[in-house]
């Protein structure tokens, strides 16, 4: 019987071999698609995202153990999609139009797909017409929106109006470096994260 604990461990010391060779073994195994996904993969990466939390971890180890997950996953998913398993909601995420920074939103994505999220990545420089259509698209519950700029911040408050203006019940949250939490409740941003991990707290809280 393939080890859920083994393949956790896995997950937060980023073995990628160890990760795939146990979830393909519980995929022969006929084991259940959303155990394999909730007590073995994400499993791993909250444990990951609480050391992070604490600076016990930093960026490369989450990178590592993210490439790990998704090696996992390119087994995983197919027979997630048969066994009809959804994801927690659906994300659009984007550095805003004028930035083209992506370091901190790529880790944003990585924890959001750990956390069994599915992630819609729409890059850096996007517009908010960009970020309208693409919640639209894929009926996005949340819209993640980063700028590492001072100089861009002002795009954030505009697809936060692009968005009240169409009407969509996609909630917007957004960080990055210069961004804070009165800035948020400026602009009526519905969510604001000061790192990766607390981002995958306040999209959670979002979806509910």
């Amino acid at each position: 019987m393939a080890d859920m604990e083994a393949l956790k461990n896995a997950v937060i010391k980023g073995d990628q071999a160890t990760a795939k060779d146990i979830t393909t073994k519980a995929v022969e195994e006929g084991m259940d698609p959303e155990s394999i996904l909730n007590d073995g993969l994400i499993a791993g990466m909250n444990v990951i995202g609480a050391a992070f939390k604490k600076n016990e971890v930093y960026v490369p180890e989450v990178l590592i153990a993210a490439r790990a997950m998704k090696t996992a996953m390119e087994i995983l998913e197919p027979k997630l999609v048969e066994a009809g398993v959804e994801p927690i909601g659906t994300v659009v995420m984007g550095t805003v139009q004028g930035d083209l920074h992506d370091i901190g939103k790529n880790l944003v994505a990585m924890m959001l797909k750990g956390a069994g999220f599915n992630v819609i990545d729409l890059g850096t420089d996007v517009s908010p017409d960009k970020f309208l259509q693409a919640a639209k698209e894929h009926k996005a519950k949340v819209a993640g929106l980063s700028a590492l700029l001072t100089t861009t911040m002002p795009m954030m408050e505009k697809t936060v109006s692009a968005f009240k203006e169409a009407g969509i019940d996609a909630k917007v949250m957004i960080g990055g470096a210069p961004v804070t939490r009165d800035y948020a409740d400026k602009i009526g941003a519905a969510g604001f994260a000061a790192d990766a991990a607390s981002a995958v707290d306040i999209a959670k809280k979002l979806v509910s």
